[in-house]
């Protein structure tokens, strides 16, 4: 928090003194954020625009684009994390209050994600609600879904289980559950890309094959995007475990990490049932 007192704001913006109390440091990691974010719409826009006809873009100002625009989102995403909360948190430690604002900004957080697929699925159900199968559909329930299900499902069962493990002051299978979560999250999007090279390379079925290509990849993408800042904040979390930061009575930035982690993995299982075994249906 800003005070009066001279602290050190190297990595903030000068005029800390007009910041209001009760909101934290002004800080230019959420605008670094927010620029990675907006440089992946922008790298989708090149994507669609590079493909046409009488294009005269380089197609791999696209891909180029999207990497560097993820890697500064996920960049801006841990400063801000580190510096607005687990900084804080470890060197002026929480009370029950603080405790309970963050899971309440959290659950937050979660509704206006609700919000940003819900915009998503509606497009897509607008799409289903037409002349369906589109021509452009490929085979969907495959055993890679499956697997990929699978592993999500797990990664939720072992961050449960290190959960449980924490709040019993069990650092070993704390760690350990941390370890596997992350293992999985790494696999499931490994297996993401994998899906994703196989339709494009062996059915040619990419985000401009038609109305349900641009709805399959936005919603997949979405959610693998979030698979990704997932893993990156349970990343961060076990680097604080390894190091000893949490406890039976310290573990807040667990249980909200948790709770996004489980909201992922929920998020997974409405698109297995309405985009890959409702896509199918018909077909």
């Amino acid at each position: 928090m800003a005070t009066d007192h001279g602290d050190d704001h190297g990595h903030h913006l000068p005029a800390v003194e007009d910041w209001p109390r009760g909101f934290g440091e002004a800080s230019w990691w959420p605008f670094i954020t927010a620029l990675g974010a907006g440089g992946i719409y922008a790298a989708a826009a090149l994507f669609i625009v590079a493909g046409g006809d009488e294009s005269t873009i380089n197609p791999m100002f696209a891909p180029l684009g999207a990497a560097a625009s993820v890697g500064t989102f996920l960049l801006g995403l841990y400063g801000w994390l580190y510096h607005a909360f687990v900084a804080e948190f470890w060197s002026r430690g929480t009370n029950e209050t603080s405790a309970s604002a963050l899971r309440w900004g959290m659950i937050a957080f979660l509704g206006s994600e609700i919000a940003t697929f819900g915009a998503v699925f509606t497009y897509y159900f607008f799409i289903r609600a037409g002349t369906w199968p589109p021509s452009e559909l490929p085979h969907l329930t495959g055993s890679l879904v499956i697997i990929n299900t699978a592993i999500l499902v797990a990664s939720s069962l072992t961050l449960h289980w290190a959960h449980l493990a924490i709040r019993k002051d069990d650092r070993r299978k704390f760690v350990l559950g941390l370890l596997a979560t992350l293992l999985l999250g790494v696999v499931f999007i490994g297996g993401q890309v994998y899906e994703y090279y196989e339709f494009i390379v062996h059915t040619e079925f990419t985000i401009t094959s038609g109305l349900f290509g641009s709805a399959f990849y936005g919603l997949t993408g979405l959610h693998g995007l979030h698979v990704s800042l997932g893993g990156a904040l349970l990343a961060i979390v076990t680097v604080r475990a390894l190091a000893g930061q949490y406890s039976a009575e310290r573990h807040v930035s667990v249980s909200t990490v948790s709770m996004y982690w489980h909201f992922v993995d929920v998020v997974w299982i409405f698109l297995v049932v309405i985009l890959y075994a409702g896509g199918a249906l018909g077909a």
